[in-house]
């Protein structure tokens, strides 16, 4: 007797969630990409890349509601060990009740050395980017990456979600390789997956 509350509970939970995504990007459409969040099937995809078997941080950018957040956590990040850099407080207020342990930190991720203060030094095995980066002007949007590799053993990825069918990090401007990770229909919109990496020695 139970099942039709359960069902009512995740609609509405479901809808609660698209409906504070739509409002963060009504009041900051710079800093969210989409008008809803990320599908499941793409924050898993995205998720893929960490290796829960290292016990190494992973850095996660714009979590926005979460949902890429929670498929990290699934696939076996610990919560202490991962790091989820959020621009909008309002998501903070809600990503901190929704995932006790994991390091929500408020911040903008164009200024990592301020955000990853409490970080500095550590090496991070991946990181998982939902920043809207076609909102920014290609040559912070390269900056940022090569950032990130810096932050990142040989050879490790940065993966980014996009709504776009170019790599949003222009090949050949960097110390990065481009990869096309993956299309994923299943979202709305559908959503490119790339993965930027730094060849060892380069």
């Amino acid at each position: 007797m139970g099942r039709p509350f359960d069902v009512r509970k995740a609609i509405v939970s479901r809808f609660d969630e698209e409906l504070r995504f739509f409002r963060g990007w009504i009041d900051k459409p710079k800093a969210v990409g989409s008008i809803v969040p990320t599908s499941s099937i793409t924050a898993r995809r995205m998720a893929s890349v960490a290796r829960p078997e290292r016990n190494d941080l992973v850095l996660e950018l714009g979590p926005g509601t979460g949902v890429i957040t929670r498929a990290i956590l699934d696939r076996g990040i610990k919560p202490e060990n991962l790091v989820s850099v959020e621009y909008s407080l309002d998501f903070v207020e809600k990503l901190r009740e929704d995932f006790p342990g994991v390091n929500i930190v408020h911040g903008d991720a164009f200024d990592l050395d301020t955000v990853l203060a409490p970080w500095k030094g550590r090496v991070f095995d991946s990181v998982i980017s939902a920043i809207p980066l076609l909102n920014f002007p290609v040559p912070k949007r390269i900056e940022l990456v090569e950032r990130l590799l810096d932050l990142l053993p040989s050879g490790r990825p940065v993966v980014q979600i996009t709504y776009g069918a170019l790599s949003p990090v222009p090949v050949g401007r960097g110390t990065y390789s481009v990869e096309r990770f993956d299309f994923v229909i299943r979202n709305i919109p559908p959503a490119h997956l790339w993965i930027y990496t730094r060849r060892v020695g380069a």
